[in-house]
């Protein structure tokens, strides 16, 4: 059956508009999903308040998470000359930094961004943001592309090089306690109350309470509330927090964010373009055919 230009041309604007409408329809959808709570029926993220004035650098939290997970308890201890940082033995790390303030330290850990670079780059959705709010690694779905790690911000997961099966390795959050109605193995251990687990509105109100009844020893920030969309894991310090080694040149939007506009056109790109090159393929065989019989 042939197709002229016209009969062409009609079909490539109605799926035009379809797209576009459909296009519109998807946007509202996914901003439905936004983590905010927009009603009642809608799961609050949880997340952890880490209060760096109130933590005594005692490595509870590293010693508790190791034993929890099957991991090596730490040998070494915070050094103002030294970071630490987490790798494949090691879900959370305490460090020591010199600031304007004496010596303090900080606890870092997967933050749990709520829209994560991590889970938006997986192909598999191995890297899963649970709607309790914790990113967690589910070893079934994974492909071993590592682009989880690529994407984080924060420079989170790690992979198991040495391995024979390797894994991802990262803070899920406790999440199988979560799930039992438990807290996060290092907030439940934390002998200093420097950890506190709650919904995240609960967590910004606290920090908020915290700083405002205390304005000389806090500064005036949370770090998490706004960057890289907001995350799940927040801090409240007596220093601005790049004393602290925290990165206080990210975006505030998630970087997720930065990518929708071509993910959005990448349905309309596959199913227009095979559309438009049919047009083009009957149009011009039916020109060849008209020249042959005439």
């Amino acid at each position: 059956m042939g197709i002229n230009r016209l009969d062409f041309f009609k079909v490539l604007g109605l799926t035009g508009v379809s797209l576009a409408f459909g296009g519109k329809l998807n946007a509202r959808q996914t901003k439905a999903d936004q983590p905010e709570l927009e009603n009642e029926d809608q799961t609050e993220f949880v997340g952890i308040l880490y209060d760096s004035t109130r933590c005594v650098g005692c490595q509870e939290c590293e010693i508790v998470c190791a034993k929890t997970h099957g991991l090596p308890e730490p040998v070494d201890e915070p050094n103002p000359d030294i970071v630490r940082k987490t790798n494949e033995t090691r879900r959370t790390v305490v460090n020591l930094y010199e600031t304007t303030k004496d010596a303090m330290l900080v606890k870092t850990q997967c933050m749990h961004c709520n829209e994560p670079a991590c889970a938006s780059a997986c192909l598999t959705q191995a890297m899963f943001k649970t709607k309790e709010g914790p990113v967690i690694w589910r070893e079934d779905k994974c492909m071993g592309c590592r682009y989880c790690m690529v994407s984080c911000p924060y420079d989170v997961p790690k992979f198991e090089y040495h391995s024979s099966n390797p894994k991802i390795i990262k803070c899920d959050m406790c999440f199988d306690r979560v799930n039992e109605g438990s807290v996060p193995a290092c907030v439940e251990n934390c002998p200093a109350e420097a950890l506190t687990f709650g919904t995240r509105r609960e967590l910004i109100a606290e920090a908020r309470r915290r700083i405002n009844n205390d304005p000389d020893l806090y500064y005036d920030g949370i770090y998490g509330e706004h960057e890289a969309g907001g995350t799940g894991v927040l801090y409240i310090s007596a220093v601005p927090f790049e004393e602290l080694g925290l990165n206080t040149s990210l975006q505030k939007k998630s970087y997720p964010e930065l990518t929708k506009g071509f993910l959005y056109s990448v349905p309309s790109i596959f199913i227009l373009w095979p559309a438009v090159l049919l047009g083009m393929f009957k149009a011009t065989k039916n020109n060849q055919n008209q020249e042959e019989n005439d």
